[in-house]
């Protein structure tokens, strides 16, 4: 029997163990360890890389937070009160990177002095502080990541999809920040900023996260078309001309009001009062003669 296996060719051989019951779950695991294998031999130096460099980069934000934010914030961003009662610095759990990349790239953060309104100023950190500490805030809790450049630009935007984003923009966005995008006044203190000079991206940043006392128009209310349509609007607005050769700072009805008032009723004004003087001059010449 054993002479008549060894007789066998080789492909002969190979052929009557392949029938054999196990065969099946052999060449299985024969082929998982072979992907196994290349993984090991491929994979990994990137992802052990990339988990390396997003520690770090954690590690430094959360060094940076410790220094810059967690006064106001807590040592653990969970908030933190000014040792009167009050609250100094909301909880950052779950604002995400978007958030951070906003309120600390326009310069709102860390902030001077706390008030009704934080004014935006020219940024504290660079800009790889600023990703370090947004990825130290993300890390801990799940929130709005900081978008891709491709969602909001708007280099190629169609006449179409501005004329869009006006309407979005005036049915939205108006009641606070003006038709034309120059912001206006707000109870107690605060105030809608201009969009005029914001970067398309924290314009974006700022729909998705709702900064301060703006509502948060998140995908399912404004959908990333949609935003992208409304920065568009509103950088067409940067570039567009006064027909009438003066806006009056874009602000609306009121300021047009008080130009017309000031001006128009105080020319009138100044025509009666000169019309009075040239008649009491007149009426004493001819008293005098």
């Amino acid at each position: 029997m054993s002479e008549k296996r060894l007789s066998l060719s080789p492909a002969r051989f190979l052929s009557a163990r392949r029938r054999h019951r196990s065969a099946g779950l052999v060449v299985l695991l024969f082929g998982l360890l072979a992907v196994g294998s290349a993984y090991a031999a491929f994979a990994p130096d990137n992802a052990v890389a990339d988990n390396s460099a997003q520690s770090q980069q954690i590690e430094e934000g959360k060094k940076l937070f410790a220094v810059g934010c967690a006064s106001c914030h807590g040592l653990n961003a969970e908030g933190g009160g000014n040792g009167e009662g009050e609250m100094a610095g909301p909880s950052l759990i779950g604002v995400g990177a978007a958030a951070v990349d906003f309120q600390v790239g326009t310069g709102r953060m860390p902030a001077m002095q706390p008030g009704a309104q934080v004014p935006r100023k020219t940024a504290a950190y660079t800009q790889e502080e600023i990703e370090a500490l947004a990825a130290y805030v993300a890390s801990l809790s799940p929130g709005p990541a900081v978008p891709a450049q491709e969602s909001y630009d708007v280099s190629k935007a169609t006449d179409e999809q501005v004329t869009r984003g006006g309407e979005l923009f005036r049915t939205n966005c108006t009641a606070c920040h003006n038709f034309a995008g120059k912001g206006g006044a707000l109870p107690n203190g605060r105030y809608a900023p201009s969009l005029m000079g914001v970067s398309e991206k924290h314009i974006y940043e700022a729909m998705l996260t709702g900064p301060q006392q703006m509502p948060v128009f998140s995908d399912q209310v404004l959908q990333p078309e949609d935003k992208r349509d409304i920065i568009a609007y509103l950088k067409a607005l940067e570039t567009q001309k006064d027909p009438g050769g003066f806006g009056l700072g874009r602000l609306g009805p009121v300021s047009e009001g008080l130009w017309g008032w000031l001006v128009g009723i105080g020319v009138l004004v100044c025509i009666a009062v000169w019309i009075g003087a040239k008649g009491v001059k007149a009426k004493g010449a001819k008293a005098s003669e």
